[in-house]
């Protein structure tokens, strides 16, 4: 299983939301600083769930990389869109 699908797998769980996607944005990134090669070390997740739309940015923010765990130190970029 690729980044992606676990970053997926575990923000479904824990937040349920109306709306995610997630997009490898590794491609772009290419022979830039943190590009491992792997081709998974850049995304962008736009989620949106209710349980988040009532936290502060911050807080959100905090929320999904918990939530991520283990996943975050293995990428080198992660912008997030959070509500």
């Amino acid at each position: 299983m690729g980044i992606a699908d676990e970053m997926r797998a575990r923000l479904e769980a824990a937040f349920a939301p109306e709306v995610l996607e997630i997009v490898n944005d590794s491609g772009r990134h290419k022979g830039h600083a943190g590009d491992d090669g792997s081709g998974e070390s850049h995304f962008s997740v736009r989620i949106r769930a209710p349980q988040l739309a009532e936290m502060g940015r911050v807080q959100r923010h905090r929320a999904v990389n918990q939530a991520l765990g283990d996943l975050v130190p293995r990428i080198h970029a992660l912008a997030l869109d959070v509500g």
